[in-house]
């Protein structure tokens, strides 16, 4: 009977993120169904499981392996999580409304600001749940993800607080298996959110752009002093939002980046494979918000047309 009152989780995209949450979530008790529209690689997750090495070593086997999300119908998830890019993901909304049930929470596990709004287009805000991460690894294999860092925790939150008892659950899972995960209220996300996306816009373009890992960016004194204006322009733009950082922010963000060791960021490695960039929710929102405000954002704008023009 126990069976039956396992929590479905479901995951769309199945690349670092997704693969890290599937076997994290399975390992945790959940029934987890996963998605991915790459048919080879979608066969050796049937085939062979998950592997994820290095920061994290883990193997899991996954019985429920999809290639769309319409297959997913009628299995009746308790939570869909979107860990694709920004770029890909209103395609997949549009998609999975089809999955739309009374007890479906739907979570951004994506960088970026204003990523959540994507699903929110899709399922309400009252069902959507944002996740901010702070692990990361690279794609060795179709199937086999190096984790390059877990600097915790992780925070979940529901946007507009009407499911805070579903972020505490979903909290309370990770960090049963070492993912440890903070739930949080609205407005500690959106902080939170803008926080990431600051360290994501000072390393991800500036590694893609340069080829440089974040090991390598981070022991350049050159390469440092952009990386230290960038993060300044996030901040005032942020403060001008009414988001308030502490004065050693800074310091924090450089401590944080110099843990990063040798990974590329996912934007840099889509840069590099000439792949479409999630550029404009990094950088490229920074620019946004700054223009609102009237505060200029030289050297996020220049990021940002550069990984354009490239």
């Amino acid at each position: 009977m126990a069976e039956k009152n396992k929590t479905k989780a479901a995951i769309i995209g199945l690349g670092p993120v997704g693969m890290i949450l599937a076997v994290k979530l399975q390992e945790a008790g959940c029934e987890v169904a996963l998605c991915e529209a790459n048919e080879t690689k979608a066969n050796k997750i049937k085939n062979e499981g998950l592997v994820l090495e290095n920061v994290i070593q883990a193997k899991a086997k996954f019985t429920k392996v999809c290639q769309s999300i319409s297959e997913l119908e009628g299995w009746d998830a308790d939570y869909l999580f979107f860990a694709l890019k920004s770029n890909h993901t209103p395609a997949a909304v549009k998609q999975a409304e089809i999955l739309n049930t009374e007890k479906l929470t739907v979570v951004s596990a994506q960088n970026g600001i204003d990523v959540e709004q994507l699903l929110v287009a899709g399922f309400g805000e009252s069902k959507t749940m944002r996740l901010v991460i702070n692990f990361a690894g690279n794609t060795v294999a179709p199937n086999l993800t190096k984790v390059t860092f877990f600097t915790p925790p992780n925070y979940i939150g529901s946007i507009n607080d009407a499911r805070t008892e579903k972020a505490k659950e979903i909290a309370d899972l990770l960090s049963s298996v070492n993912l440890e995960t903070k739930a949080i209220d609205s407005f500690e996300l959106l902080k939170r959110t803008w926080e990431k996306t600051i360290l994501n816009a000072s390393l991800s373009a500036l590694c893609g752009v340069s080829r440089l890992t974040m090991a390598e960016a981070m022991s350049d004194p050159d390469t440092v002093e952009l990386i230290e204006q960038v993060i300044n322009e996030g901040i005032e733009v942020a403060e001008a939002e009414k988001i308030r950082f502490p004065d050693d922010f800074l310091r924090q963000c450089l401590r944080y980046l110099k843990k990063g060791g040798d990974h590329f960021p996912s934007l840099a490695v889509d840069l590099i494979n000439n792949r479409p960039t999630e550029i404009d929710y990094f950088n490229g929102k920074i620019v946004e918000y700054g223009r609102k405000h009237y505060i200029r954002t030289s050297l996020n704008l220049a990021f940002t047309n550069m990984v354009k023009a490239m």
